[in-house]
């Protein structure tokens, strides 16, 4: 017959009390004819001490009951008989059980102190060891992996898998893993945890059982056989994952280690948590940098095609002078292609925050003016009607005249570009407290 560690342990005490019990009533009885009735009773109490402290409140009272037996039967006349002579003795025997018990419970009760304390340190030392773990790790992963073997030891759990969404999105994945067996794909049970975001557990039978209180209350009976156990982890009202628990064949955790178990998994929840911003923060670093390198570009590119561009308007310009019409429309495409370059160069510009303004005191009239002037030549010049008041005040504002009228310039080239056939452009400026609209 095979028993486990701990009820080995506790065969041994009970058997060792018991023969304490026997081998100190068999040397009491070799002198008994030299021994007062006190000093086997003050005997005898060590013993049930000595059984209490090693194996609690049951041996205890089991080695008191047999050692009262063992007063009366053996060193009390008559022996052999659980009669007594003297009436006094009922006394004697009384008060030594009395005794027996009361000490009994009083050392029971320091044991059971002294195993409380004992299980706040090793709490402490587990919660330690757990933030040493994910202080000692650079990568948010291993901190995760770290954090899921203390757990995994701290309450003897065969396998223990923290299950996560991948950073795009989709259906909980085994982020960390330890134990013996490969953590199982996330299922309809894993996703109800995080939906719900209450604890579910599979019994030993192949069922569910699916909490409906907080974590600590939620587990069901004793008597119900839980393989493992699904908890949500919850950091600021969020659940970021669930973390699944499992042992061989049953899981069983006293009120202690489950409440040690809650805060182990809010650990595993920050670690979660710090994977979730980990992941966010890399993604826009390479955001920043492909935006960096596309301003690069756009400046590189901007700046070498102003040389194919000054060399095609000299040709354009040359062949005019000769008397080709068509150069006419290679000096505007030219020259537009040419605002176009500076567009990119002043947008690379305004993105590193390097583009130059000069505020001045401008009148909208010249505003409106040279913008119209850019788009005479062009196909919004026939659609655009211009609504400046001519009684009204004088327009002034403070703005950068030039990069002003390219603005004015490209909205209205965009709304001849997506406006409909035939509809009319209308241009209007007017003031609304300091701002002009």
């Amino acid at each position: 017959m095979s028993y486990r560690p701990a009820a080995r342990r506790e065969l041994r005490t009970w058997a060792g009390g018991l023969v304490a019990l026997a081998l100190t009533s068999a040397l009491l009885l070799s002198v008994r004819h030299r021994l007062d009735k006190s000093h086997v009773a003050l005997v005898l109490l060590l013993v049930v001490l000595g059984g209490s402290s090693a194996g609690g409140r049951l041996l205890g009272l089991v080695l008191a009951s047999g050692a009262f037996l063992v007063f009366d039967i053996v060193f009390l006349r008559p022996y052999g008989t659980l009669t007594v002579d003297d009436p006094l003795d009922w006394l004697a025997l009384v008060a030594f059980l009395v005794t027996s018990v009361v000490a009994t419970e009083l050392v029971s009760r320091q044991r059971q102190s002294a195993e409380r304390e004992r299980r706040r340190a090793d709490e402490i030392d587990r919660l330690a060891a757990l933030g040493a773990e994910t202080l000692n790790v650079g990568r948010a992963e291993e901190a995760l992996a770290a954090i899921a073997a203390v757990i995994a030891a701290t309450v003897d759990a065969t396998d223990c898998a923290i299950f996560v969404h991948p950073p795009g999105g989709g259906a909980l994945t085994p982020e960390a893993v330890a134990g013996a067996l490969p953590a199982p794909t996330a299922g309809g049970l894993v996703e109800w945890v995080v939906a719900e975001s209450r604890p579910a557990f599979e019994r030993t039978d192949g069922t569910s059982h699916l909490g409906d209180a907080p974590d600590e209350d939620a587990w069901p009976s004793a008597d119900i056989g839980i393989q493992a156990a699904l908890l949500p982890l919850r950091v600021r009202g969020r659940t970021v994952g669930v973390l699944r628990l499992a042992r061989r064949p049953a899981l069983v955790l006293d009120s202690d280690q489950r409440r040690l178990l809650a805060a182990l998994a809010y650990y595993a929840a920050l670690g979660v948590e710090r994977l979730r911003l980990t992941g966010e923060a890399e993604r826009a670093t390479a955001l920043q940098e492909a935006n960096r390198l596309k301003d690069a570009l756009l400046a590189s590119v901007s700046h070498d095609l102003r040389t194919p561009l000054t060399t095609i308007k000299a040709l354009a310009h040359e062949l005019r002078a000769h008397g080709d019409e068509r150069a006419v429309i290679i000096e505007d495409e030219a020259d537009r292609l040419n605002r176009m370059v500076a567009d990119l160069l002043d947008l690379s510009r305004l993105n590193a925050d390097a583009l130059p303004l000069r505020l001045e005191l401008n009148a909208v009239d010249d505003l409106v003016g040279a913008a119209l002037q850019q788009v005479s030549g062009t196909p919004a010049a026939g659609r655009l009607r211009v609504a400046l008041d001519a009684t009204a005040p004088l327009l002034i504002g403070r703005f950068d005249l030039v990069h002003s009228v390219r603005i004015l310039v490209n909205l209205i080239d965009n709304a001849a570009k997506y406006a409909a056939d035939g509809s009319p452009i209308e241009l209007s400026v007017r003031r609304h407290d300091e701002v002009l609209l």
